[in-house]
């Protein structure tokens, strides 16, 4: 799993037909402690997560299937908003909802 922090919405004046009405974000990459862990990425949104909310996100052919057209020119996209995060020694588990 891949979590990251939103950081607040990406404005494009131009936007490729299959991504009207598909908001993107700015999101910060975090480690499993809740650091940054690498650059801001600009990720397509089918959820309508906000800023500040802790989101799974994935890449490749993946991103594209997360929304309404399936061919959409995007290589990173939000497919689950976290609304928990419960670790121990022997497993991590999640409470999320999303695309999957």
């Amino acid at each position: 799993m891949q979590f990251a922090r939103v950081l607040g919405t990406v404005v494009a004046t131009i936007k490729h037909e299959s991504l009207v009405g598909v908001r993107l974000l700015a999101i910060q990459p975090e480690d499993e402690a809740g650091n940054a862990d690498g650059d801001v990425i600009v990720a397509a949104d089918p959820l309508q997560a906000g800023p500040g909310d802790l989101v799974e996100w994935t890449t490749g052919r993946e991103a594209a299937l997360a929304l309404p057209d399936t061919y959409s020119p995007v290589d990173t996209a939000v497919i689950r908003i976290v609304d928990q995060v419960t670790t121990d020694r022997k497993y991590l588990t999640t409470a999320a909802h999303g695309a999957r």
